[in-house]
Parts: structure tokens; C-alpha cells; sequence
């Protein structure tokens, strides 16, 4: 599975340099978000068709935090246990890996607050936090369990990772995946701002 989303990787990688104009490759980009819905309806309808996964999902309560909580402090405290690098300040350092998965919006936050090279990195590590969410995920599913194959994918768990995590897990993961990556994303922001604030 993990060579399988490589390989269609790849694929569209060549595809958007050789195969596709710059038109219809932004057109494509552009209404990503229909592919992304459609995902999540059709989630939306396996869930509601089992009816014990939202049983199960409710008999969670406050539980169903464990997981964002757990994922979001284990990407800061990356970004702590890297600050012997050289290269970027803690403050970089820590914003980077408070990313979480998220690299279009880490590069940008990045590049505003503390200038391009900053933002080049934040882009780059979350970007390959999500391809290398790609292969473990499976490998993960298959070895140690479910509920932790969401860890890699962090924020991304709600979109651009979810297809994988609904092929590799079961329907309760998946609805615990798509919280997990709405909560994740939505703390991306402010913790970029609030550990470059106390840090820089």
C-alpha cells in the first residue's frame, strides 16, 4: 500500500511537470476542495451506515482529545529537541515542527514573521512530514495499531491523508482521524504565533 501511494505520487508529480499546462493544472488545484468533500460525504455515509461507530466514537466523551493533544505536543516538543541544530533559532525551530503536517500555511506564516529561509524550511519539513506520513501509515496500521497510524499524518488527517487512513483503518479511526485533523489545523496558527512570539 505504502509503494502503491508512492508510485501515484510520483505519477502526478510527472504529470503536473510534463503532461499538463499551467492552466488546467491550476484549474485542477483550484477545485481540490470538491475532490476533499466528496471524501468526506462519502465518510460521512459509511459512518452513518454503521451504527455502532457512532456509539463507539460518542462512548470516547473527553477521551477524544487524547490523540490531537497528544500529536500537537510531540510536534513542539520536536522542534525543542531540535534546537542543537544549527541553522534557524528555537523560535524557527519550534514554528516549524508546530506545522504539523501543514505546509502551505507554515511557509507563509513563516515567511512573514521571520523571512524567507524560515518559511523555505517550514514549507519543505511539513511538506515531507506529509509524504512520509504516505509510507508509514500503512506500515504503522499493520504493525502497532490503528489510532496510531493518525500520528504521522498530524494536521493532515482531515484531508490530504484521510484516503489512506480510511484504506489502512477502520471506520471508528477515521471519524476520530477527521476530529484530530480539524482540531490540529485549527491550533496550527496559534501555536506559530504564540512560540514565535515568546520565543524570538
Amino acid at each position: 500500500m505504502a509503494l502503491l501511494a508512492l508510485c501515484c505520487l510520483v505519477a502526478g508529480v510527472a504529470c503536473g511537470l510534463l503532461l499538463f499546462p499551467g492552466e488546467l493544472s491550476a484549474a485542477l488545484t483550484g477545485r481540490s476542495w470538491l475532490v476533499l468533500w466528496l471524501l468526506m460525504f462519502s465518510v460521512g455515509i459509511s459512518v452513518g451506515m454503521g451504527k455502532d461507530v457512532l456509539r463507539k466514537v460518542g462512548a470516547y466523551r473527553l477521551r477524544v482529545l487524547v490523540l490531537p493533544l497528544g500529536i500537537t505536543a510531540a510536534s513542539v516538543a520536536a522542534g525543542f529537541l531540535c534546537g542543537f541544530l544549527p541553522g534557524l533559532s528555537l523560535a524557527e525551530k519550534v514554528c516549524v515542527t508546530s506545522g504539523m503536517g501543514w505546509y502551505s500555511l507554515t511557509g507563509v506564516m513563516l515567511t512573514g514573521l521571520a523571512g524567507a529561509r524560515a518559511g523555505a524550511v517550514g514549507f519543505l519539513a511539513n511538506l515531507l512530514r506529509e509524504l512520509l506520513s504516505f509510507l508509514t501509515i500503512p506500515w504503522i496500521a499493520r504493525r502497532l495499531d490503528h489510532y496510531t497510524a493518525i500520528a504521522p499524518a498530524g494536521a493532515t488527517s482531515e484531508d490530504t491523508t484521510l484516503a489512506l487512513l480510511i484504506r489502512c483503518t477502520r471506520e471508528e479511526v477515521v471519524v476520530l482521524a477527521v476530529v484530530n485533523g480539524v482540531l490540529c489545523s485549527a491550533a496550527v496558527p496559534f501555536l506559530i504565533r504564540f512560540f514565535y512570539g515568546i520565543l524570538a
